[in-house]
Parts: structure tokens; sequence; C-alpha cells
């Protein structure tokens, strides 16, 4: 078959499942479930890579799942990625009626996409155009919540690393992966459909207990340390540092208070906070931490409190490899008009997608679908034929492109990508990341 009859084929076969890959998306819509805790999901989606023949299927980091469609000749690994976890929004029309977990983010058609690209590849015609590899791998935990519970499940050894694809590295389950992708959803865009390019920033997390003493609120708060009191000082250190961060850092940093004391007649001697520190370069929120940690020891010793803060590896910021990104772009124009491609800016928000990038030629592009904003209570994807059906197709064209034939154009995309770090290296700099610091305020010292 010539490469433009492999694409047809591939075409055809995701709108003759059309119908089972909008199904998909919106059963996991109905199932939302936090990261590492989407023990739902991803049994459900274990059940359509059986359903779609998809063999070597592995389990991966608690939830994570993994299968490899192998075309039988040598050539390079393209890895196909979906999300399976949810965030948590409170009165999302989608939410857990429990948990407030919701798909606010459009994770739920990711997986969907993914499966589309691996059934439309998984075709003997198909395969026999082709060489190398397909990669299809389901990933827990992206969005960056609960820190103190998945700062639990480290120190329990189940994780060492807070997101999912940090973890997939560590695990060993991306090794001989040679190129990687993955869709997102994102709000309306007219009149654009897809988008790719653009940049974003990393972060660290940080999770925060101030320490104080307890008290009657009414009757003796001389006698207590108000713990919220040194937090409210740390938030407006914050602030007051503001000025002091570069434009071109972007950084971001908006902490939230999860627990502000026990009852309202007692002093607050146990307050928890937990934030991101965001920006545009590793150099740029690393530094942006350090001065996140004076503010947060200042408010501490302001109140003769003390601050516990544990400091651990975010994202790193996403960087869309030209070459690949030219690829998609060419096939992203034949299916929906040049004029309907358009090209990303930078993001404040961040995705461990990025850490990818730093590692192996990546692209990340999005798929405009939805309406309102990301993560906010009112995002809802409105367009599931653009959200699952086209942005499968750009994906499933441009890996035909890369393996087809000996799988000369990824190839050539691998050997002129220079990766910023080496698996090792990059595992270096996470766990450089990690650091935990007590700091009493009281202390006369």
């Amino acid at each position: 078959m010539s490469i433009e009859d492999i694409k047809k084929k591939v075409e055809s076969r995701i709108d003759g499942n059309a119908e089972d890959m909008i199904g998909i998306a919106k059963t996991i819509l109905d199932m939302p479930e936090p990261g590492y805790r989407e023990f739902k999901t991803s049994k459900y989606t274990e059940e359509q890579f059986n359903k779609y023949s998809f063999s070597n299927i592995e389990k991966v980091s608690m939830t994570g799942l993994k299968a490899v469609i192998d075309t039988g000749r040598p050539g390079p690994t393209v890895c196909v990625m979906g999300e399976l976890d949810s965030l948590v929004v409170l009165g999302h029309p989608h939410a857990d009626a429990d948990t407030s977990a919701a798909h606010a983010c459009g994770h739920h058609c990711q997986i969907a996409m993914m499966i589309a690209v691996g059934q439309s590849l998984n075709d003997p015609e198909v395969l026999k155009g082709l060489s190398g590899k397909i990669v299809l791998v389901a990933v827990p935990a992206e969005e960056n919540i609960e820190v103190e519970f998945r700062n639990n499940l480290r120190e329990e050894g189940k994780i060492e690393f807070l997101l999912g694809k940090q973890e997939f590295v560590k695990l060993g389950a991306l090794d001989g992966v040679d190129i990687a992708m993955m869709t997102h959803t994102s709000h309306s865009n007219p009149p654009s459909i897809l988008g790719i390019g653009g940049t974003n920033n990393g972060t660290v997390s940080k999770s925060i207990k101030f320490k104080g003493k307890a008290s009657h609120a009414g009757g003796a708060p001389h006698n207590g340390i108000n713990a919220l009191n040194a937090a409210m000082l740390a938030m407006a250190g914050i602030h007051f540092q503001r000025e002091t961060f570069k434009d071109e850092d972007t950084i971001r940093i908006h902490p939230i208070i999860t627990r502000g004391g026990a009852a309202v007649s007692s002093v607050p001697a146990d307050v928890r906070m937990e934030t991101y520190v965001r920006g545009s370069s590793i150099e740029g929120f690393l530094d942006a931490s350090k001065k996140v940690d004076r503010a947060l020891r200042a408010g501490a010793m302001a109140i003769g409190a003390s601050v516990e803060i544990t400091t651990l590896p975010g994202y790193l910021p996403i960087q869309n490899n030209e070459n690949l990104s030219n690829i998609y772009r060419f096939n992203a124009g034949n299916l929906v008009g040049k004029e309907s491609v358009a090209t990303q800016g930078h993001s404040g928000g961040s995705t461990d997608m990025g850490d990818i990038s730093q590692l192996i030629p990546t692209i990340h592009p999005y798929v405009y679908s939805a309406e309102g904003d990301g993560h906010g209570i009112d995002y809802v994807v409105t367009d599931y034929n653009a959200a699952v059906i086209t942005a499968a197709k750009a994906m499933a064209l441009t890996v035909v492109d890369l393996l087809h034939g000996n799988g000369e154009k990824a190839k050539e995309i691998v050997d002129k990508f220079e990766p910023r770090y080496t698996k090792e290296s990059y595992l270096k700099l996470l766990r450089s990341m990690y650091k935990q610091e007590t700091f009493e305020g009281h202390s006369d010292k």
C-alpha cells in the first residue's frame, strides 16, 4: 500500500469506530478519579485495550497501563499517551457526588483518542507499510493535586514521584521510546480546531505545615501561638516578592490553605498549606522557590510558630519539537484546513509532558473542543467529534508519516534532537529538588 492508501485506511478505521471511541470518552467522564486513585478508570481502559486486541499489556505505577503494537520490522518507537486522572472541582456538572472529582481538563477524551489511534494502526495492512513500534500508555496522576496524599504514598514507598510520567520514566516504562505525543482538549478558539507549538511553565510543589499552640480563642488567646496568623503573614510575604520576579520567567505562585484550624473557639495550632511555584525556566522557578521559603520562615518567626516546608519536584517546562511539529501541522492542515491550525503561545499552566519533552522529541497539540475555563466549574467538552475523532486522526496520520517505510522521518527527527537531560541526569535533577526543612520560629537562637 502507498502511504496515501495507508492514511485513508487509518482514517476509515477511526471513522468506522467513531461512536465507540466517543462512548469511551463519555464513559470515563462519568467515573472521574484523581491521580493514583484511578482504579475504575484503569480497569475500564484495560478492558478497551483487550477489546481492540492490543498486546503486551503491562500495569505500571499503581494504575498506569502500557501496550505495544509491533510492526514486526526494526525501527523507531513512537509513543501515544493519554491521561487517566481527573481534577477535584466542587460543583462541576459532571463531578462525583462523593469526592467532587471531575474531568474539568478533558483527560477522558485523551484516553479515547489514544485508543482510537491504536486501533486504527493495529491492522495487518497498515502495519505492513510501517516499521518499528507504537507504544500506547495510559498515564496516572498528571494533575499535581492532593500533594499531602501523594507525599504520604511516597513516604510509604508506593511511588517516588508525585506525577505519573515521572514514575513511568523512573520505572523504565518509556525506555526505548524515541518520540512521544499527546493531544489535550482546550476551550473553543474559532476558527481554529487544532493547535501546535507553544511553551508553558515548570513547577515545584510545596506542602507546608505551620505548628503553633492551642488555647482558648476568647478566654486566653495570649497563651496560644496562632499558626493561622503565621500562615497569613507568610502569604503576605510571598505577595511582597512579586515585584522581584522577571517578566520573562512568568512566575506564578498560588498557595491555598487546606487546614485552617480545629475549631473557631481554639487558637489554630495546626495549619496546612499547599502551593505551586511555577516558571518558564527551571532556573527561574527554583529561584522563586527560595524566596517563597524565606516568606514562610518569616511568617513563623513573626508569630513564634514553627513551619515544616516540604518541597517536591513538579513539572519541567515543555519544549515542542519543531521538526515533529511540522509533520503534525501538515497532517492537521490536510484534515481541517491550514487556516484552522493555530500556533500556540506561552501558557502559565504546566504538564508533565514537559518532562518527556526534555528527554525525547515530543509534541503536545491541542484540540479546541470545549467551553469554559480549564480546571473550572464550567469546563465541559462540547464537540466530541473534534475532541476524539479529529484529534486522533491528526496523531495517527503523523505516526504513519514517522514510521512509513523504514521509519526514515522518525529517525531523522531523533538524529537531530539534542536532549537537555539523559534519563539518569533527569532523575538526578528531580531528586535534587526534594527538600524538607523545619524552622523553629519561637527559638531565640
